[in-house]
């Protein structure tokens, strides 16, 4: 590579991994002349290296010295076989904490986002999961590592992904540690496999809801991982089912009906709670998929929504719903369904599920509330005659929201969405008001 295409080359990566540096073209003849690239550029040509030659190139391998951040793609340690080994390898990659601090991932897209999921599809059942050597873990300890990520989840909902990634993350370590270095049986270790796969799960949706996309599919890829060692296909096709809702908001439509095909596909229990949240990421993934006529996108929609609903009122079966599908209730599935009903365009519908869905919460402060109500908004905003007077009023309620109790960039970025539709009416006074207000939340 000349070094005019070289530079070229590494500002494209920059541009990927969201970086506003720019190198000049000229840059990079000095370094072959014994300068040495100042941050980012000795960890960015590392990498463009290493996608060239199809191996592993370090700036250590180029005499300089280590860069503060590494480069990544969202793949990065994940290339293990679906075994018992190759799980634990993959695992004990994801929960080293100085590696998370110090990489930032490049979120995959087209194909490479949905590949994890045929190859969970297809791959060997695990059978033998048990450990013979080290110390003796009592399947007390896993009980408390259940309530412990009981307690997590909880938390999430309330206090949103920001604070949690932290925390969460250090769980997952503690768990890691015990499957690799503790004794039990497989019955125990498919318990650990399980609570280890809910924590990447959860961790995934922290990342997520923090705007770090590249990281939350490290997390669920992992995670889906260790779903199939526990042999809980209900937790895999779950961890599918946040990949798709990913795909989805990143503009990925076929990409997310991929996945949340596949996450039905793979899942035949008998819980209509899961039968329910995995219906509706369908549902979700349809009414965004722009690659199909409107009227398949409101069919396939409509369907989706109705097996929804038709599951939830499905009895419990003997053995319970998996503790972590408790979120899944009338109020969530009205207010998903609002959502999709947005998305095809149909705003009374919509209107009618939401309200639905913030009449039936149990909290008056919540991410889901904020979002609930900034989706109300939009349904008044986007109608053929916009109804400010109460686009404003939701979109207020979902900022008291996001203001002093919830923290997740997620659902600041759908206020951020409606202050942008709202600009042309920004001479208004109480629309200038409201994107002032909008505006300083996203700068504090």
């Amino acid at each position: 590579m000349s070094g005019d295409r070289f530079a070229r080359r590494l500002n494209a990566l920059a541009e990927e991994f969201e970086r506003e540096e720019r190198v000049h073209v000229k840059t990079p003849y000095k370094w072959s002349r014994g300068e040495t690239p100042r941050s980012p550029w000795r960890a960015l040509s590392a990498l463009l290296l290493s996608r060239e030659l199809g191996r592993t190139i370090t700036p250590a391998d180029l005499g300089w010295p280590a860069d503060q951040v590494e480069y990544t793609t969202a793949t990065c340690g994940l290339d293990s076989p679906w075994t018992r080994e190759g799980t634990l390898r993959a695992l004990a990659v994801v929960a080293d904490a100085d590696r998370m601090d110090r990489r930032s991932f490049v979120a995959l897209v087209g194909t490479a986002i949905t590949s994890p999921a045929h190859e969970w599809l297809i791959a060997h059942p695990i059978t033998r999961l048990a450990q013979a050597t080290g110390t003796a873990i009592p399947a007390g300890v896993v009980d408390h590592l259940d309530g412990i990520t009981d307690h997590l989840r909880r938390m999430d909902d309330q206090v949103g992904g920001g604070p949690m990634l932290r925390l969460v993350h250090e769980q997952l370590r503690y768990v890691t540690t015990l499957l690799r270095n503790g004794r039990y049986d497989d019955s125990l270790g498919r318990r650990l496999h399980a609570v280890a796969a809910e924590l990447l799960r959860l961790a995934g949706f922290a990342a997520f809801d923090s705007g770090r996309h590249g990281l939350a599919q490290w997390y669920w890829d992992a995670g889906l991982r260790a779903a199939h060692a526990a042999g809980d296909s209900a937790l895999g096709a779950n961890i599918l089912g946040f990949k798709s809702c990913q795909a989805k908001d990143a503009g990925g439509g076929r990409e997310a009906v991929v996945l949340a095909n596949s996450a039905r596909l793979g899942y035949s229990g008998a819980s209509g709670q899961v039968t329910a949240i995995l219906a509706l990421r369908a549902a979700e993934a349809a009414a965004n998929d722009r690659t199909t006529t409107s009227g398949h996108r409101a069919s396939q929609t409509r369907h989706a929504i109705d097996d929804a609903f038709n599951a939830l009122d499905d009895p419990p079966p003997a053995t319970g719903h998996p503790a972590w599908a408790y979120w899944m209730d009338p109020a969530q599935a009205h207010a998903q369904a609002g959502y999709c009903y947005l998305r095809i365009g149909e705003h009374a519908k919509a209107r009618t599920e939401l309200r639905a869905a913030l009449r039936l919460q149990d909290k008056e402060y919540s991410r889901e509330g904020a979002l609930r109500h900034v989706l109300l908004a939009t349904t008044y905003l986007q109608q053929t005659q916009p109804d400010l007077e109460h686009t404003l009023a939701h979109a207020h309620q979902a900022a008291d929201a996001l203001t002093g109790h919830v923290d997740s960039a997620r659902c600041r970025g759908h206020l951020d969405r409606l202050a942008k539709d709202l600009q042309p009416y920004r001479r208004t006074t109480k629309v200038q008001e409201l994107l002032d207000r909008s505006r300083a939340m996203s700068n504090p």
